[in-house]
């Protein structure tokens, strides 16, 4: 899959951000707590995947739960707004379940301005990060309400152009700006080919596991119908957590 391909994913799949109606799971016997290293929690542990996302938590936890998400998709923020510090705090903590994010760029453009600035400040920063990013949403999404204009005007750009040109529109080179990152590091990583490639890369992995919108959630390999907290969180219970 190509980065001019996830381009024309313009105008704007917001049909795409959540669906699903729960799935009917037969009931594990539970798994054991794993305590982490000495001196550390599983929440402060994060790595890069070899599908390039970014897990959090125990390597070898029985249960490994991944999401494709959109940092621009509505049912993703409320996704992360009612569930991520439960997932962490109970689950990702006791070291029986790991949280992958991989970037699905549902959007196109748009949404590859903040997945790169996501990553722009390494591993340790990336889930702190990206739950400022859901946080902010209420103030983010209204700058999309002309996103086909606005990508009309910037198309002819090349994808780095067009990707810093929706940072600004966005106003995610301020935010991370506020977050330490210095502008010159954000501005370079926008246009980091490294970085665009391996996202499309993750795309492109997505795709071919059958992912058509975000959230979708795979449970140990197993794709869910699930998108809310309560949903994701009986899926763990029955998975054993």
């Amino acid at each position: 899959m190509t980065t001019r391909f996830l381009l024309a994913l313009l105008p704007l799949a917001l049909a795409a951000c959540g669906s699903g109606d729960g799935n009917s799971t037969t009931p594990s016997a539970p798994v054991a707590a794993q305590a982490a290293p000495a001196g550390q929690k599983w929440t402060e542990i994060v790595s890069k995947t070899p599908e390039n996302g970014y897990v959090m938590g125990n390597p070898n936890a029985p249960i490994k739960l991944v999401e494709y998400g959109s940092r621009l998709c509505p049912t993703c923020g409320a996704f992360a707004n009612t569930g991520m510090k439960p997932l962490e705090n109970t689950y990702v903590a006791s070291g029986k379940v790991s949280y992958e994010f991989r970037e699905f760029m549902v959007h196109g453009a748009p949404d590859f301005a903040p997945a790169l600035l996501g990553r722009c400040a390494g591993t340790a920063p990336f889930f702190p990060l990206l739950e400022d990013m859901f946080a902010a949403q209420p103030t983010i999404l209204p700058k999309m309400e002309n996103a086909n204009a606005f990508q009309q005007k910037v198309a002819s750009l090349p994808p780095a152009q067009m990707f810093t040109a929706w940072a600004e529109q966005l106003g995610y080179i301020d935010f991370v700006k506020q977050r330490g990152i210095p502008e010159a590091q954000a501005r370079a990583c926008i246009t980091d080919k490294k970085a665009i490639d391996e996202i499309t890369k993750v795309m492109q992995g997505g795709t071919d596991q059958g992912v058509t919108g975000t959230p979708t959630f795979f449970l140990n390999g197993k794709k869910l119908d699930v998108v809310s907290w309560d949903e994701v969180e009986k899926a763990l219970k029955n998975a054993g957590a």
